[in-house]
């Protein structure tokens, strides 16, 4: 296998016309993220490239839609995308944006390389024209009758009813999905990239010399290589987007999909000087994470624009996902079909690695696989907490009890089979996941992991130190036999921090909290040592990883998604063609009055505010509620700085049970309000009034 002495790692950029949903984070974010982490523990060099695709015609539609610029759209959607993929743990390098002056300046420079070589066929034809807008309209904006079921919203690409594949000229009635003025075929010239003329080096590139592709990248690429390439046009009529850098272009601007990945190259330039050492270097190795509907863009497109171009290195892999359908349909933004990460991260603070644990391990990596809340509360309540977290607090609980809080000592002298065994198997966990991670293979790895989380409890079953321990008064050569079994579970668990930190970094963070030890502890090169926490080293009482997510929780969620769908196809009439924001249609289920009438609001005012330790987005504020103080824990951090918000008077939730953040004790919840562009503000009285006053 090829040694290479730097990685460059890209994920999709996300369209910056909307949020993400879990299905985004499924195809290829987490994946991602979690390869990269993993690199980052082998100390290896590699870049994480990220940003938002902020051109193309959807973006320009929205904007005339909800009566702003387009910019105006890239900035709000770009703001909302970024933040939740940070409040996600998805750690890149650099999360940049195509609408930046570099990326301009990039891709013109790429294409006019391109142009300049006559690489490009310059052609005139027809295309379909929207007199009363003023635009040429994408197959997916002309929509009409379909000709195969008769649904009467079938766009000219596809009808989403029966499935069937469709050209605007197959539809019965057409009509733009912008204006409904019947569209017209207009003349236009565009520059055309003639992929058929690279077709015999992509059959040579992919098909001989990357066999080891997973089955779905290589299968579809060899469909498209057998059918047969023909030119693609790489511009567009837009007045959005990067202007084509020609005298005789007015009105055009660059396709998307040729100026989409060049977003890559001109990020890394943003990230660093020495850019050209991860895209021009033969001993970098590339690798793009991207979804199934992006394979041929990023195995055929964009290779041989890189080709033709020269100078720079080709993917070496490209471990694109399936699709992950919810609750039993496929995911449609169109009908707020989603589950907005944004969203998810409010239902369900501090769940973050919940999340990254049910997408991983349920990942869509080989075939289509569906989300249901079911499932997400049942691997959270039957695998996290009840396999992995149970082991983790038995293993701290049992040692705080029996051995002084304190690592006991190994006695080699009298290590039997069951010491033996799970010996083996922490030492050997290290290859097994770190050979699966190599081959892109996250959801067998991550099941290694939890794995050896079980084979834990079943050691420490088979041990029952809580029964040795009443043996010990009589006979205290027994304490011998406690300190083993507790001291290779400790062992176990230091491991288990190193190995579940590319898919569950906040997990893994909390864990080293516990253990007493620093970062430096996650190091791949610690994976599978049995000497990791010393003797006689005092460890912290044990935190809950996880708690467990309740039938309520779960049922909510069900009908926020059909509740929002619903609303969202009454609305919109025709799919799509009118926007709605989706936390706008997320209601959730009626209550009775006396249910509204157990929660006891008050008016306090924040005495103090400060970040919380390791946690982004939460401050530990401290509110004078009249009768007492309070510390409440809030995740607000991304929204406000502490020394601003301190002196402000907020609405409390003053009979919230109280619940561990972070190991501090929050005791109620402020109410918060979210704009259209998903900033906070503070519920509060009109005029300032005494702490401690009820709000009714």
């Amino acid at each position: 296998m090829k040694e290479y002495k730097r990685i460059l790692v890209t994920a999709a950029l996300p369209y910056a016309n909307g949020p993400v949903h879990i299905g985004h984070l499924a195809g290829c974010y987490i994946p991602a993220d979690i390869y990269v982490r993993y690199q980052r523990a082998q100390k290896r060099d590699i870049k994480f490239i990220g940003g938002s695709d902020e051109h193309g015609v959807p973006i320009t539609i929205r904007a005339m839609k909800e009566g702003v610029t387009p910019q105006q759209v890239v900035d709000k959607y770009h703001a909302i995308i970024k933040e939740s993929f940070e409040q996600m743990g998805i750690s890149f390098d650099i999360y940049s944006r195509t609408s930046n002056k570099v990326h301009h300046e990039t891709a013109a420079n790429f294409f006019k390389k391109l142009y300049d070589d006559g690489l490009f066929e310059e052609k005139e034809t027809e295309q379909y024209y929207d007199e009363k807008a003023k635009i040429f309209l994408a197959d997916r904006y002309i929509v009409g009758t379909c000709p195969v079921c008769a649904n009467p919203n079938a766009y000219g690409d596809q009808c989403e009813k029966c499935g069937s594949s469709l050209s605007p000229e197959q539809l019965i009635n057409p009509r733009s999905a912008l204006s409904d003025a019947v569209p017209v075929k207009k003349k236009t010239k565009h520059w055309y990239f003639p992929l058929q003329n690279y077709e015999p080096w992509l059959k040579e590139w992919i098909i001989e010399g990357h066999k080891e592709w997973k089955n779905n990248v290589y299968g579809q690429c060899k469909s498209w290589l057998d059918n047969g390439l023909q030119s693609r046009a790489m511009t567009r009529d837009s007045s959005w987007g990067i202007k084509v850098p020609l005298p005789d272009a007015e009105g055009k601007v660059l396709y998307v999909w040729f100026d989409a990945p060049i977003g890559y190259i001109s990020a890394t330039k943003e990230l660093t000087d020495k850019w050209d050492d991860y895209w021009c270097k033969e001993d970098t190795k590339l690798v793009h994470f991207i979804g199934k509907d992006n394979i041929v863009f990023h195995c055929i497109i964009f290779p041989a624009m890189l080709k033709a171009h020269g100078n720079f290195v080709l993917p070496d892999n490209v471990p694109a996902n399936e699709f992950l359908n919810i609750e039993g349909d496929k995911v449609s933004t169109s009908r707020n079909w989603a589950v907005w990460v944004h969203e998810y991260i409010k239902d369900f603070p501090d769940c973050e690695d919940v999340l990254r644990y049910v997408l991983c391990a349920n990942a869509p990596e080989t075939k289509d696989n569906d989300f249901t809340w079911k499932d997400f509360q049942d691997r959270n309540n039957n695998e996290l907490v009840s396999i992995f977290g149970n082991f983790v607090n038995r293993t701290f609980v049992l040692m705080h009890k029996l051995c002084g809080g304190k690592v006991p000592k190994l006695h080699e002298d009298i290590l039997d089979d069951d010491d033996r065994w799970i010996m083996k198997e922490i030492e050997s966990s290290k290859l097994k996941v770190e050979s699966l991670l190599e081959e892109y293979k996250f959801r067998d790895a991550l099941y290694e992991v939890i794995d050896l989380s079980r084979k834990g409890n079943q050691y420490m079953q088979k041990k029952e130190p809580w029964i040795v321990a009443k043996s010990v008064a009589e006979n205290p050569e027994a304490q011998k036999s406690i300190d083993n079994s507790l001291h290779l579970c400790l062992q176990l668990t230091a491991n288990l921090a190193i190995l579940i930190n590319p898919f569950l970094p906040n997990t893994a963070k909390k864990m080293l909290i516990m253990l007493k030890v620093v970062d430096k502890m996650l190091d791949w090169e610690n994976a599978g040592k049995l000497k990791l926490l010393s003797v006689g080293y005092s460890l912290r009482a044990p935190e809950l990883l996880f708690r467990k997510i309740e039938d309520a929780e779960v049922a909510a969620q069900v009908e926020r998604l059909k509740n929002g769908s619903k609303t969202q196809n009454a609305e919109s009439g025709t799919q799509e063609q009118k926007s709605v924001e989706p936390s706008a249609l997320s209601i959730k289920p009626s209550i009775q009055f006396d249910d509204f009438a157990k929660i006891d609001l008050k008016v306090g005012t924040i005495l103090s505010a400060e970040k919380v330790e390791r946690a982004d987005k939460l401050l530990k504020l401290e509110i004078d509620m009249g009768f007492e103080k309070r510390t409440i824990v809030s995740g607000i951090a991304m929204h406000f700085k502490p020394e601003d918000i301190v002196g402000k008077q907020v609405v409390v939730v003053a009979n919230l049970a109280p619940r561990k953040m972070r190991g501090i004790e929050s005791n109620g919840m402020i109410l918060m309000a979210e704009d259209a562009a998903g900033k906070l503000h503070f519920v509060k009285p009109e005029n300032v009034i005494n702490p401690g006053s009820g709000v009714s």
